[in-house]
C-alpha cells in the first residue's frame, strides 16, 4: 500500500468535491438546479453548500476524499494520492462566487373582491372556517377574479411568494399549477414554534384535512410543520435514478431542526409506492413513520367521512 505522509492528507481534506468535479473530472458533473449539482454517475448523489449527500445509500461528507473513500471505494492512500497528485499536476484555480439564480417571475391570477366561492368549497368539503380564515389572512389562499379558482400560495423562507396551484370551485374538476410556480415552494403551514416534526400531504386540501381533524380531537392544529407536494410524488422505476420530492428536501433544508416526518400521502396503489420511495431516499437521521389516513383514499375522504358528509360505500365507489 503507498505510503502518504501527514501533509498530504491534510492538503487533500481542503478540496471540497464541487472543486474537484470542476477541475479534474468536469465530465461527471451535472447541473441539478440552482446551486446544486449532481453527478452523471448517481444522480441521487446531490452537491449544495459545500457539502454533498447521496440520499439513496444515507451517506454523505464535505471533501472529495470523503466522496473517493465513501462513493468510489478508494483506500485513504489511493485517494489521497488521486486528489494531492491532480492537484500537483494542475493547481486549481478559485472559481468566481455564483451569483444567486434569479427566482422565476410567479404569474399569480388576480384576486377577487371577495373570497366567497372558496370558503363555500373548502367548507363543503368538511376544512373548518379556522383554517380557511388563516390562509386567507396569511395570504396562502384567495379566490381568483376571472374563474373563481382557489389559489393555494407557497412561500420561501425570506416569505415571497415562489408557488401556486390551482383549483377548481364549480363542478367540474380543475387543478393546474400557476405559470412560473417553483415546486421547492409548495404550499405549506409552518408550526406555531420550533417544531422537529413534519408532516406531509400530497396536496393543499389534505394538508387542511388533517389540520381540521386535529383542530376537532381538541389538538392544537399549528404544533407541527405541515407541507404539500402539490400533487403525487412519481419516483422512477428504478429507486437508484430516483431523488426526494424538491419541495421536501428545501424544506428540510430551510428547517433544519426537523428530525421526524409522518408521511401522510394517499393509500391507493401510487400512494404507497410514493411512501415507501420516500422512505428509501432519505437518510437514516429521520425518524419516518407512514401515516395514511385510517379511511377513505385520503385525508380529505376520512374527514368527510368522519362529519358525515360523504358515505363510506360511496368513497370506496370513487
Amino acid at each position: 500500500m503507498p505510503y502518504v505522509a501527514p501533509e498530504q492528507i491534510e492538503r487533500a481534506k481542503q478540496m471540497d468535491l464541487l472543486t474537484y468535479l470542476q477541475h479534474y473530472e468536469p465530465q461527471e458533473l451535472v447541473p441539478f438546479s440552482g446551486n446544486v449539482y449532481t453527478t452523471r454517475s448517481h444522480d441521487s448523489l446531490k452537491i449544495s453548500n459545500g457539502k454533498w449527500n447521496w440520499w439513496s445509500r444515507g451517506i454523505g461528507g464535505r471533501s472529495a476524499l470523503d466522496y473517493l473513500i465513501k462513493v468510489r471505494g478508494m483506500t485513504l492512500p489511493e485517494a489521497v494520492l488521486r486528489i494531492d497528485g491532480q492537484a500537483a499536476i494542475a493547481p486549481p484555480i478559485p472559481s468566481k462566487a455564483r451569483e444567486p439564480a434569479e427566482p422565476r417571475k410567479l404569474l399569480l391570477p388576480e384576486k377577487n373582491e371577495n373570497n366567497d366561492r372558496v370558503i363555500a368549497y373548502l367548507t363543503g368539503r368538511g376544512i373548518h372556517s379556522t383554517l380557511i380564515d388563516y390562509c386567507i389572512q396569511t395570504g396562502r389562499l384567495y379566490e381568483s377574479r376571472y374563474r373563481h379558482n382557489a389559489v393555494f400560495v407557497g412561500f420561501d423562507r425570506q416569505g415571497l411568494p415562489r408557488y401556486g396551484t390551482l383549483r377548481g370551485t364549480s363542478g367540474s374538476r380543475f387543478m393546474g399549477d400557476v405559470s412560473g410556480s417553483d415546486k421547492h415552494f409548495s404550499f405549506s403551514i409552518p408550526a406555531r414554534n420550533n417544531s422537529t416534526k413534519l408532516h406531509l400531504f400530497e396536496s393543499a386540501i389534505d394538508l387542511l384535512s388533517y389540520g381540521t381533524l386535529e383542530l376537532l380531537s381538541g389538538r392544537d392544529w399549528r404544533r407541527e410543520n405541515c407541507l404539500s407536494l402539490a400533487g403525487i410524488y412519481q419516483p422512477k422505476k428504478n429507486i437508484e435514478e430516483s431523488t426526494p420530492p424538491a419541495a421536501l428536501m428545501q424544506y428540510l433544508k430551510d428547517y433544519p431542526q426537523i428530525t421526524e416526518i409522518a408521511l401522510h400521502l394517499d393509500s391507493d396503489a401510487p400512494g404507497r409506492l410514493a411512501a415507501e420511495t420516500i422512505k428509501a431516499l432519505l437518510p437514516f437521521t429521520y425518524a419516518i413513520t407512514d401515516e395514511p389516513s385510517q379511511r377513505g383514499k385520503d385525508y380529505n375522504d376520512y374527514l368527510k367521512i368522519t362529519l358525515g358528509i360523504r358515505r363510506p360505500q360511496e368513497i370506496e365507489r370513487l
